[in-house]
């Protein structure tokens, strides 16, 4: 078959005034057909046909006017009204006339159906705009020291140099909010004109109050002197930009993981400092528009708003608070008391008299409970039988094994097991708890009884093998006349002396035989 090249060559020859046996035989045609494209002027693709007649027999003609309706709307599936005509001419259409019919069905939406949705690309100016949204990481099923990370990042974007940073946080809230917005434009070292943001439904739900949510937010736009704008419900190609940003972003974040060979970290903060360094490299080659986005920012305030919400609570006679539908224990010296709470995105700070007190982990989600076991440890003693029917009393296992322990204590001493077992959480609240939990592992190991004295033996025992390990080292002082010596002699006779002088300046005594540093 003749090619397009062929004839552009074949008349280049000719041209160049090669006669037309010699440029089809240069050309590789034969001359009958070198003559007959001089004579069209026409390229081999120009003298095709185009193909618009059908080569087989249109199965679906005399049952389309029966499903065409069902194609104006957008919603319906072709493959839905082909599993309907198969039930309705039963025999007749087999499966493998899926794909035909599928066809048949764009061509005729693309002729004849509704118009569809336009996205209009936009034009970004530097400087103008910025973007944020939360993204859900779980998909890559990060871990922190074996214990699967269930968290998303909050993601700020520039969208005219593509410029982006983020933070880890656990959910979509005023305070992740925050955090993650400020974050942003300090790291910048601007602010930008607007902030466009989503409608922000999981925050304002999270926050339980929407008119308190919008007034935060609102100071929080005022104080940075930014214009606040939102997409339309609904409609998250209108924040195109980050969205696309958060594919890209986690595209990268499992590429690397790939690289690393594993997706485990031994905390936090090394997994933080792996995104930083993700976020890094992604913007190294965003500097050209990032430098022309530098030059158009706003200058930022004097100082940053607080990242977290101050909150007034009482302390009840249980050592329990109340803070955003979830329940905390302090410490049982606070019972009564008034204390002051500050809620950031994912930790708690208990404050009384200016002094903070206790810093923990803020739960997710409502209706749930944290029991710290040594603020209130110290009545459960005095108190035993209130443990059996204690509300929180799954939060005071520390452990699997303490949990153990106890079903054991509840199977041999059934009167007594809430006295035994809280005198041992007592003891790993006076002692440490890793001790006391592995003295119930070697008792378990053993096939021993579980109790309170049974516990202390075994640490005893710990105890004395720990000071057989110890040794009192006795080194004698330098003898400082070595070096008078070694200065009053010739170079040539120092080098004797050289040995011992080192050995009294840097003695190394063996472990199992201390006399030999003094005899040194």
């Amino acid at each position: 078959m003749v090619t397009d090249h062929q004839v552009r060559r074949l008349m280049m020859l000719i041209n160049q005034n090669e006669t037309l046996s010699q440029a089809s035989d240069k050309a590789s045609m034969n001359e009958k057909t070198a003559r007959k494209y001089l004579k069209s002027g026409k390229l081999p693709s120009q003298m095709c046909r185009p193909h618009n007649w059908r080569t087989r027999q249109d199965v679906f003609a005399d049952v389309w006017n029966e499903v065409v309706h069902y194609f104006e709307n957008p919603g319906m599936e072709a493959k839905t009204i082909f599993r309907y005509l198969q039930e309705s001419y039963p025999g007749r259409f087999d499966d493998g006339q899926l794909r035909s019919f599928q066809r048949k069905v764009k061509r005729w939406r693309a002729e004849n159906g509704p118009g569809k949705e336009v996205f209009f690309a936009q034009k970004h100016s530097p400087g103008e705009l910025s973007s944020s949204d939360f993204t859900h990481m779980s998909e890559l099923e990060i871990t922190i020291g074996g214990a699967l990370l269930d968290h998303l990042v909050y993601h700020f974007v520039l969208p005219y140099s593509n410029w982006e940073t983020g933070i880890v946080c656990f959910s979509e809230n005023f305070e992740s909010l925050s955090h993650g917005f400020q974050n942003g434009f300090w790291e910048l070292g601007g602010v930008t004109r607007m902030h466009r943001t989503d409608n922000l439904t999981a925050a304002v739900y999270s926050d339980f109050n929407k008119r308190a949510f919008t007034e935060r937010y609102n100071g929080l736009l005022k104080h940075y002197g930014v214009e606040g704008v939102r997409i339309n419900p609904g409609r998250s190609n209108e924040n195109g930009d980050v969205e696309q940003s958060h594919n890209r972003f986690k595209k990268a974040v499992e590429q690397a993981l790939i690289l690393r060979g594993s997706r485990d970290f031994s905390s936090r903060a090394e997994y933080e400092s792996f995104l930083r360094k993700i976020f890094s490299q992604l913007n190294s080659g965003r500097q050209k528009r990032f430098k022309e986005e530098l030059l158009c920012l706003r200058r930022l305030p004097h100082r940053r708003l607080e990242d977290f919400k101050r909150l007034k609570v009482k302390v009840g006679p249980s050592s329990t608070i109340s803070v955003c539908h979830n329940v905390y224990s302090v410490h049982s010296r606070l019972i009564g008391e008034s204390v002051e709470i500050r809620v950031y995105s994912d930790f708690l700070e208990v404050w009384y008299g200016q002094k903070r007190l206790e810093r923990m982990e803020r739960l997710r989600g409502e209706q749930r409970h944290h029991i710290q076991y040594r603020h209130i440890i110290e009545w459960l003693v005095r108190k035993p039988k209130a443990f059996e029917n204690y509300r929180y009393r799954d939060d005071l296992f520390p452990t699997t094994r303490f949990r153990m322990a106890y079903d054991q204590l509840r199977e041999n001493h059934p009167g007594k097991c809430s006295k035994e077992y809280l005198r041992i959480l007592s003891l790993a609240a006076s002692e440490l708890e890793v001790e006391v939990d592995n003295a119930l592992r070697i008792l378990f190991d053993r096939g021993q009884a579980i109790s309170m004295d049974a516990v202390k033996a075994i640490l005893e025992e710990k105890e004395n093998q720990d000071k057989l390990w110890y040794q009192t080292l006795s080194v004698s002082g330098v003898d400082l006349s070595l070096f008078d010596q070694l200065l009053s002699l010739p170079a040539s006779l120092s080098s004797p002396i050289l040995p011992a002088l080192t050995y009294a300046y840097n003695p190394t005594p063996h472990l199992n035989h201390p006399e030999e540093v003094n005899h040194a």
